[in-house]
């Protein structure tokens, strides 16, 4: 009797000293699963129910086909639904952009990832979807006041991309520098601002005093219309020596009007574009050097972020820390390149010439 008194005291003792110290929860280690994390990396879990749409400017563009890309892989690796590929049109963007988000929250949707081609305008309808109970990441493109996303998935630091398009433009043209123009995307694409803004910025350092930027036009990311400011940019300044287009678009058209006009030996082009879409115009030296990032990698990305945060397994707030599979640990920070906002910093640039662009 005694014996097996001591042997029940002894198993509640043990009990209670589980209890004190916690044995139910993970010991403590830099990997912590879910919200909770304090401090740690959250690893998400997987299989969790997640809609959602993926609304980049407009369809019919590669870089957004090659984002879906790697928004699917991401879907797939969660064990996931793949998210649905909804966007407007290129001649009605900016409605269209405002009236897949506002549909969004009577779609049973519980996210809406948007590459913002609307600027300020988009704000009502994501305050209607977040209100909802929709979460809303923008990627590529942020809202320029940050009202209503949770956080901006952006591809590169949007001031460094300034100085790079400076840094092109200053060896394209070399120490004699010349006349340059921007051909933009739209008016209100908040991305296509920040980087010609960044750009400004970074002319303003003497080593580019030889550089004179004499006008900005926009081709809205159409390939004719782009194609066609480029040659107007030709016929208004007779002097022009490089156009620079920080738009996938934009750059082919403008190399393509070069080309197609014989004007590559004194006007150049360069920008952001897509390797597989410059390589020509990069061989033949109507382009020769551009830059861009992964936009496979930009969607994947993108789609671990926004499903962590509508799951509730990492939070909108700075310091946040969390596993994108493939991709790595990613860190959720103060924008610095907007009044407010937060941001998750993918990079790097890969810049192209002849050495590398085959």
């Amino acid at each position: 009797m005694k014996t097996r008194l001591t042997l029940l005291a002894s198993m509640l003792s043990l009990a209670l000293v589980a209890a004190a110290c916690g044995s139910d929860s993970p010991a403590p280690s830099e990997t912590t699963t879910g919200a909770g994390a304090a401090g740690g990396v959250v690893t998400l879990q997987g299989g969790k129910e997640f809609k959602s749409i993926l609304l980049p400017k407009f369809t019919g563009v590669a870089v957004f086909d090659q984002a879906n890309q790697g928004a699917q892989e991401a879907a797939r690796e969660l064990g996931v639904d793949a998210a649905q590929f909804l966007g407007p049109t290129a001649d009605n963007s900016v409605a269209g952009q405002i009236e897949i988000v506002t549909n969004a929250a009577t779609q049973g949707v519980n996210a809406v990832m948007i590459s913002n081609n609307a600027g300020e305008q988009i704000e009502p309808a994501v305050s209607s979807a977040v209100q909802a109970g929709v979460t809303v990441v923008t990627w590529d493109s942020p809202i320029p006041s940050a009202k209503g996303e949770s956080v901006f998935v952006a591809q590169v630091d949007f001031d460094e991309t300034g100085t790079v398009m400076a840094d092109m433009a200053l060896e394209i043209l070399g120490a004699d520098g010349g006349k340059f123009a921007i051909l933009s995307a739209s008016p209100d694409a908040a991305n296509q601002n920040a980087w010609i803004a960044a750009m400004k910025e970074a002319l303003k350092d003497p080593k580019y005093s030889k550089l004179e930027l004499v006008d900005t036009v926009y081709g809205n990311d159409e390939s004719e219309k782009s194609y066609n400011e480029a040659l107007g940019l030709v016929d208004k300044n007779p002097d022009l020596k490089l156009i620079m287009a920080p738009t996938t678009v934009g750059i082919a058209a403008a190399a393509k009007a070069m080309q197609d006009e014989r004007l590559c030996d004194k006007v150049k082009v360069s920008g952001l574009g897509l390797p597989d879409e410059m390589k020509a115009y990069t061989q033949n030296g109507c382009a020769p050097q551009f830059a861009l990032w992964s936009f496979v990698d930009l969607g994947y990305l993108t789609f671990y972020v926004t499903y962590g945060l509508a799951t509730g397994q990492i939070k909108a707030t700075e310091g946040t820390k969390f596993k994108a599979g493939r991709k790595g640990e990613y860190t959720i920070e103060k924008d610095p390149t907007r009044d407010a906002g937060l941001r998750v910093l993918m990079g790097p640039f890969t810049k192209y010439d002849e050495s590398n662009v085959g």
